[in-house]
């Protein structure tokens, strides 16, 4: 079993936050480097209490939205 975390950047809040569609853990922080550090220490939590299995991989996907609606 695989899961996969995102890393997104909010322009409007100027946080990074993480989603998935496999494991209920949604974080947020000004800095990239310490939202990864946090997501890395709530997951085994997260996938207990969720009774989630622990995964063979996790794949981090930085993503940076760079799109302006006006």
């Amino acid at each position: 079993m695989d899961y996969t975390i995102k890393f997104v950047w909010d322009d409007e809040a100027n946080v990074w936050y993480s989603l998935s569609d496999d494991v209920p853990i949604t974080l947020e922080s000004e800095s990239l480097d310490i939202l990864i550090k946090r997501v890395r220490e709530a997951l085994p939590e997260m996938l207990e209490l969720n009774h989630l299995k622990k995964p063979d991989n996790i794949y981090y996907l930085i993503h940076e939205q760079n799109e302006m609606v006006v």
